[in-house]
């Protein structure tokens, strides 16, 4: 099951990289750090794609590529502005809900159908999002799931996980019209060229701000680089739903960075509500 060592490590990776973002938005605005992202992983990609070469394209490549890369693009700077907005520990576990839409988007999409113990994991991820805003319950049985329509962070980042629903299903598609590695450097060049102007317009950080944030803008592109290396190759062994399942155990380790690194309050309870939610995804994982 050589899927879960590559889906293991993408989960680590993805943690790096968000811990790594939201260090660099201490000082940098979401439009740099996405366009950062993905345009300082280039350097690591590129090389590996001469060794592994460029794959013959077809038009569902290519159009996978449009489609994915625009919604890509969108949810990316979604992605780090819910980061820049709220707590990585009640932001960050917001996208385990990935797997439930998947759940929906993925029979459609790439014909592949979970079975039914996948409910049961949704109810465990439905149940631990209360549980992270647990300590809110005084205001009210229903106040939870009320903050997370309210937290800009969390509500940003639930739209995030609806959107990568699709776009996960896209990554598989393209994997299978090209080459993981192929892709993965299709994909990132395309985030960094379509990310260029916005982030020249939104953005106007001065050099010295750029140049002393250099070494987690240096540390988010080779992460993000790893975890797009490391999940595409993962895809194109198993079911989607399965390897961004794993992928969501990331929250519980931005959770402990976010209490490590940022001092953020209520580690106790929102670990028991990712861990309730991480419990869920490997139902859904097993379905």
């Amino acid at each position: 099951m050589i899927y879960l060592g590559f889906a293991f490590l993408t989960a680590l990776f993805e943690s790096l990289k968000d811990l790594s973002g939201k260090f660099g938005l201490g000082q940098l605005n979401e439009y740099f750090i996405s366009w950062a992202m993905s345009a300082l992983a280039l350097p690591i990609l590129l090389p590996i794609l001469f060794y592994v070469g460029i794959p013959e394209l077809n038009g569902t490549f290519w159009k996978a590529i449009l489609v994915g890369g625009v919604l890509n693009a969108v949810s990316l700077v979604l992605y780090m502005r819910a980061i820049r907005l709220s707590d990585l520990s009640v932001t960050i576990p917001m996208i385990t809900f990935t797997p439930m839409f998947l759940l929906i988007t993925s029979p459609f999409m790439v014909g592949e159908y979970p079975s039914t113990i996948g409910v049961f994991g949704v109810l465990l991820i439905v149940g631990g999002s209360y549980m992270l805003n647990i300590q809110t319950r005084g205001k009210g049985i229903l106040e939870p799931f009320k903050r997370l329509l309210v937290d800009p962070g969390p509500r940003l980042m639930l739209l995030v996980a609806f959107i990568w629903s699709f776009t996960s299903n896209i990554d598989k598609i393209g994997v299978q019209n090209s080459s993981p590695i192929f892709w993965s450097v299709a994909m990132t060049s395309f985030l960094a060229v379509s990310l260029f102007p916005i982030m020249l317009k939104f953005s106007d950080h001065s050099r010295e701000k750029i140049f002393s944030q250099a070494k987690p803008l240096i540390a988010v592109g080779i992460f993000n680089a790893l975890t797009f290396v490391t999940q595409m190759i993962a895809i194109n062994f198993v079911f989607v739903a399965y390897v961004i399942s794993i992928k969501r155990g990331s929250a519980i380790l931005s959770v402990f960075w976010g209490h490590l690194f940022f001092n953020e309050k209520g580690l106790r309870e929102r670990l028991v509500g990712v861990i309730i939610m991480v419990a869920g995804v490997f139902l859904i994982t097993l379905s």
